[in-house]
């Protein structure tokens, strides 16, 4: 410890940043965020649109414990099923839970700050945007240059994983990592402790807070980055050029293979697909604006939360508030019914999060449900019409057809870079020959002599001429 506080001697206030919220929350996108409220009458929350974050902080009061989303969403509550984008990553830093910590004490101070740096250069991790003091603990950001979109969810909860296990030894909380948290508001109060939150310390680039790619903080801090992931996926082709369409139309899109060239999900990215796709079904079918008819509400509910849970998006402690919400959206009046519905789905999930798992032919699986694609369509009753339209619910004849039109579309680009041309282009350039050869004929010249003019044999100017009429 001592090393550590002579290393960062040279700190020796805090940094005030009055615009941390914002900072969060860019202004000029739609969108919207919740502020909660603990005072004296209770527990306040409400959301807001984005440009309505400067007045929501300027009315704060800041002697009341105040939070705010991280995240964006679509609709004015902070479910992840209406989760829009991610401008951040974020841990939550219990130190005062830490055994023998040697830092009690410190984690308010600029060398807290310090020691959390140190410890991010000791392991080449990229320093955090943002160290805030919590009134107890610390709130480490990671601030993007352009925020990520809701289909990147799986690996920006991978993403958030590997920062808390990193960070296990500072107290990470490995519970406050999820896309609808809450976090406190820089300059109010934690009522807990009567210490203000503020900002500790602020990585800059240019004078400015320092913003990172997502695709940066992926590669430097998860085992296995974008990149690598394309590069299988490239020698996995190229091992498949010697494979005819016979032996492609076999292989099938079922729980995460890698079907004739269409892409490989992991478990949790393919589960989150298929909750858009579900989704998704319900939009092509009007659900969103009428409602999902009687008869289909609880299919509809329960395949949509298992996906849900499959996918990481939420937890067992907040299961029944996200389908509450998807309630309210597709199956209005159903909002009361969701815990009788899906207990059994509940006591799964529960199951699931404690890393329990049921042997099936050998194998072991979630006690969660992992149906084939073809399960899906059945108990959906998924149309061919709609299957063209959805990413991962899928038919073998529908992989199949995708994998024709991809392979159709890759041997074009090869011709096309092997310098042929598509057929437009060739008529267009035969129809400009043959009007050429039409006019030197009409200056008296002779085949053989229009043939040396345009540099083609003698039959191609007699079809030229042939086809003039």
């Amino acid at each position: 410890m001592q090393t550590i506080l002579q290393r960062c001697h040279e700190i020796k206030q805090d940094v005030f940043l009055d615009d941390e919220a914002e900072l969060c929350h860019p202004q000029g996108r739609r969108g919207f965020f919740s502020h909660l409220v603990k005072g004296p009458t209770g527990t306040r929350q409400k959301s807001y649109r984005i440009d309505h974050l400067p007045v929501v902080i300027d009315r704060a009061d800041p002697a009341l414990d105040n939070y705010i989303s991280q995240a964006e969403f679509i609709k004015p509550n902070r479910r992840v099923v209406n989760l829009l984008r991610m401008n951040l990553s974020f841990i939550d830093l219990d130190i005062y839970h830490v055994k023998n910590s040697c830092w009690h004490g410190f984690e308010s101070t600029p060398q807290m700050a310090c020691a959390i740096l140190l410890f991010c250069d000791d392991n080449n991790i990229p320093p955090p945007s943002l160290i805030a003091f919590s009134g107890r603990g610390l709130y480490l950001k990671w601030l993007y240059n352009t925020p990520i979109p809701r289909q990147a969810l799986p690996r920006w909860n991978a993403l958030q994983r590997r920062l808390v296990e990193l960070f296990k030894s500072f107290g990470a909380d490995y519970r406050a990592k999820d896309a609808s948290r809450l976090l406190r508001l820089m300059g109010t109060t934690n009522t807990k402790s009567g210490e203000i939150v503020r900002v500790l310390h602020v990585q800059t680039e240019n004078g400015e807070p320092v913003h990172y790619g997502f695709d940066y903080l992926a590669h430097e801090i998860l085992e296995t980055d974008r990149g690598t992931i394309r590069e299988a996926h490239r020698q996995a082709e190229a091992r498949r050029e010697g494979n005819n369409a016979t032996k492609r139309a076999k292989l099938t899109v079922i729980d995460g293979g890698n079907p004739g060239g269409l892409r490989k999900f992991n478990p949790m990215r393919l589960s989150w697909d298929r909750l858009e796709d579900i989704r998704k079904l319900a939009d092509l079918r009007g659900w969103t604006r009428s409602g999902v008819p009687e008869g289909h509400r609880e299919v509809y509910l329960f395949w949509a939360t298992n996906f849900m849970l499959l996918s990481g998006a939420t937890h067992p402690g907040q299961m029944f508030h996200e389908v509450t919400a998807l309630a309210r959206e597709v199956c209005p009046g159903m909002e009361s019914e969701v815990r009788a519905s899906l207990s059994t789905l509940y006591r799964k999930a529960q199951a699931h999060a404690a890393g329990e798992r049921v042997e099936f032919n050998g194998k072991k699986f979630s006690p969660l449900y992992t149906p084939k694609n073809q399960t899906l369509i059945d108990y959906l009753n998924i149309t061919p019409d709609e299957e063209r339209q959805l990413g991962t619910i899928i038919s073998e004849v529908e992989a199949t057809e995708r994998t024709r039109q991809r392979d159709r579309k890759r041997d074009e680009t090869k011709r096309r870079e092997a310098g042929a041309v598509d057929r437009a282009s060739y008529l267009e350039t035969a129809e400009m020959k043959r009007a050429q050869a039409i006019l030197l004929r009409a200056k008296g010249m002779k085949q053989r002599e229009i043939a040396a003019e345009m540099g083609v044999s003698v039959i191609a100017v007699s079809r030229y001429l042939k086809s003039k009429g």
